[in-house]
């Protein structure tokens, strides 16, 4: 295990970074280690950072910046290129890895996760058709009002997505870490056994109701049709061609869906406080579009906390999925073989809280250009103090 106790005094971001980096197991010959695990992982994650998007970049940057990184480790062999960065990301443990993402983030940024999306995304060009691989699906848990990756769990396909969740939500409720949160999930998740495990973790659930359980929908539609009186929260949104108007109604009476239900096997959600209706309208030059979306949540909320807590949850398409695919050009990678597509999704995670942390003026895509360019501004991103 490669020894950092000396290299940092204070706290930040980078030196916690590299504590739980020194964790990871090192799966090659210790006689042949030339790079150690510590050096190679930090060369990716600021390579990624400065807008680096292959290994062959990474190594580039590495050798133009060889000064800069021995600010933070040794780098006595200086750093590997392409072919031993590509063998070797291929064969770091993607869960370990993983693991010490989640590690880090929760002793970086402490009490930031009051509001949880988990949903999935795939890498659209990591599948690989000569080894009947398919593409990347990984399921990520995302602070909304923090804008921070919090952890992730990869699955073969979008169709096992949900045999990810249950090991996020252990993950993420490691140390009380949901303790007072609310989860939200799209209607992949709305059953009894994922709200069972959200409360178990200290949490509470928001949980889409769509077509794909009828049953449930039309109860809950029926529900606010025969309501009188429901109080409402509308919001304005207006930018990007369009103006778009929420009108959200909660219903908090609704001690039927703890009755005896009325077939054997019907669905029921433990702890159900409340059941949330969204309608939406987005008008554009061309067209009105109108939507209803509903929800089931064990926390008893207002029409205006209800309209926040959907509002945040699909915070995660922009502040995450978009940034990864447009600014860290995820969709664009072709990682195929070996653990590579996995380890270089949770750089960009590392690299992408990093950079957002960062409190200036600048946008994502500016704050990378700059680290590109200035080794002290690369500096500000990594030593980022914890929250």
């Amino acid at each position: 295990m490669f020894d950092i106790g000396n290299v940092f005094s204070c706290k930040s971001s980078l030196s916690v970074l590299l504590s739980h980096f020194s964790e990871i197991e090192d799966p090659r010959d210790v006689r042949r280690i030339s790079h150690p695990l510590p050096e190679i992982l930090l060369l990716v994650v600021c390579g990624t950072i400065c807008g680096c998007d292959d290994y062959e970049d990474i190594a580039g940057w590495g050798e133009t910046h060889l000064e800069t990184l021995r600010q933070y480790l040794p780098y006595k062999n200086g750093v590997p290129g392409e072919r031993w960065l590509t063998m070797l990301m291929n064969r770091i443990n993607p869960a370990l890895f993983a693991d010490a993402f989640a590690a880090w983030v929760r002793a970086t940024w402490p009490g930031k996760a009051d509001m949880i999306a988990i949903d999935g995304k795939t890498s659209r060009r990591s599948h690989d058709k000569s080894d009947d691989r398919s593409a990347l699906h990984l399921v990520s848990a995302f602070a909304s009002t923090a804008t921070l990756v919090l952890a992730h769990e990869a699955v073969p396909d979008k169709a096992n997505e949900l045999a990810a969740i249950e090991p996020l939500l252990t993950r993420l409720g490691a140390q009380g870490g949901l303790n007072g949160a609310i989860v939200s999930i799209d209607a992949i998740a709305t059953n009894a056994t994922i709200a069972q495990a959200i409360t178990d973790q200290g949490a509470d659930y928001l949980l889409a109701v769509k077509a794909n359980q009828p049953t449930l929908r039309a109860e809950v539609e029926a529900a606010f049709d025969e309501a009188n009186g429901l109080e409402t929260h509308v919001t304005h949104d207006k930018g990007h061609g369009r103006i778009e108007q929420h009108t959200t109604s909660v219903l908090r009476e609704i001690n039927w869906m703890d009755g005896p239900r009325r077939f054997p096997g019907e669905m029921r959600l433990p702890g159900a406080a409340c059941i949330i209706r969204v309608q939406s309208q987005v008008t554009t030059k061309a067209k009105t579009r109108t939507e209803t979306r509903y929800f089931i949540s064990s926390r008893a909320m207002t029409q205006e906390d209800a309209s926040n807590v959907v509002r945040n949850h699909w915070a995660i398409e922009n502040s995450l999925h978009w940034v990864l695919d447009v600014t860290f050009a995820e969709d664009q990678s072709r990682l195929r073989n070996g653990h590579g597509a996995r380890n270089m999704a949770t750089v960009r995670h590392f690299a992408l809280n990093m950079v957002r942390s960062v409190n200036d003026r600048y946008s994502i895509k500016s704050r990378r250009k700059r680290a590109s360019w200035d080794p002290k501004y690369l500096n500000k991103v990594l030593q980022c103090q914890p929250g």
